[in-house]
């Protein structure tokens, strides 16, 4: 397919494929735009490993009563080096989830150690617990935590990120699209939860960014302030941030 559309690939969910039972590694490895794949089952290691801009859906058996946040339903180094598109995982990750994601937006109920490491864009959002050493060497893009028990600072590596609660609108409103997005995709009882009374949980979700990406999207914010479009935006705040750079490395 990647032959005969190119990068661009199809409009969302023209070929959409189900699968039932467990995976082995690599599923959806490489998955480009207008595919989406539907597993009501569980996978093995590096699930979506380098998404291009595929969707990825996984869930388990329907009639199963395990806690979904407390049991894993994909491996380890799911959504390595993923470059777009989108997933949504009802189940815990393993170790390394999103590692070097640079754009990617994905939905999971916890994950393991060392997720969003080296991680340079996208999105992600976590509705349960995590492991230790969160955001290692993150520089880009944001992970949003809901920190039910509020101690995930504890397990979150701060040397390159910033902890923040979601006070923006616009931003809030884009975090709520991908957990009502997880639950329709999923059948999620943990994000319709939230959903149902997002006014009372939202203020539970913890902001993670990058020292450097939150200077560039500060200086994005600016710049629309003053009539720019986000394309305008984006280029202007790119232009400051390599000023000052420019000044840094001048001293």
């Amino acid at each position: 397919m990647t032959r005969r559309f190119g990068a661009q690939g199809l409009p969302p969910d023209t070929i959409q494929l189900s699968f039932h039972g467990s995976a082995g590694q690599s599923f959806g490895a490489f998955l480009p735009p207008g595919i989406t794949l539907t597993l009501e089952g569980d996978a093995n290691d590096y699930v979506g490993k380098g998404l291009s801009g595929g969707r990825l859906v996984v869930f388990p058996p329907r009639g199963t009563t395990f806690v979904p946040e407390q049991n894993m339903i994909i491996g380890n180094v799911a959504l390595y080096g993923a470059t777009a598109g989108e997933a949504f995982f009802y189940g815990a990750a393993g170790e390394r989830f999103c590692v070097r994601n640079s754009g990617a937006s994905a939905v999971v109920e916890a994950v393991g150690d060392h997720a969003c490491e080296y991680m340079t864009g996208g999105r992600v959002v976590v509705l349960g617990p995590t492991g230790r050493n969160f955001a290692a060497g993150m520089t880009g893009g944001i992970a949003y935590v809901f920190d039910e028990d509020l101690d995930f600072a504890t397990r979150c590596n701060k040397e390159m990120v910033q902890l923040h609660r979601c006070d923006d609108a616009e931003e809030t409103e884009l975090v709520k699209d991908l957990v009502f997005r997880h639950a329709q995709a999923t059948g999620s009882a943990r994000a319709a939860k939230i959903l149902v009374d997002w006014g009372y949980f939202v203020p539970r979700f913890v902001r993670v960014v990058p020292n450097d990406y939150k200077r560039v999207l500060d200086a994005q914010r600016r710049m629309r302030e003053t009539g720019l479009s986000q394309e305008e935006a984006e280029m202007a705040a790119f232009e400051l941030n390599a000023q000052d750079a420019a000044r840094v490395g001048g001293k």
